[in-house]
């Protein structure tokens, strides 16, 4: 026959067994909690590292930060070239030719058929 300290010892036994699994658990829970948000926050972080070098990148390369177009430097001659002392004269174009009048009859003319 059992007595009532066995039965005792039986149940906190019980509690112990069930208070460290529920233990166990949680810490599980908790170890697995901060391995995802680990994970997420490194993703993130990464994803965050790109977007900033595109952004700078774009900013340098497209954008306001883009070096103006300077003038390339012209060809001016070496002073050991000798220079022309005489210029030549520009060519000269051949004069308009006179309009002459149209053969067509204006819309507006007397007598135009319409």
């Amino acid at each position: 026959m059992a007595t009532g300290n066995d039965k005792k010892a039986a149940r906190a036994a019980r509690d112990r067994a069930r208070v460290y699994e529920a233990r166990q658990r949680f810490h599980d829970g908790v170890i697995s909690r901060r391995r995802r948000d680990n994970l997420i926050a490194g993703v993130g972080g990464g994803l965050l590292l790109i977007a900033i070098v595109a952004g700078q990148t774009a900013y340098f390369t497209v954008g306001a930060g883009a070096p103006s177009p300077s003038p390339s430097p012209s060809v001016s001659p070496t002073p050991d070239a000798p220079s022309p002392s005489v210029s030549a004269p520009p060519p000269s174009t051949p004069d308009p030719a006179p309009s002459t009048p149209s053969a067509t009859p204006s819309a507006t003319a007397p007598g135009a058929a319409r």
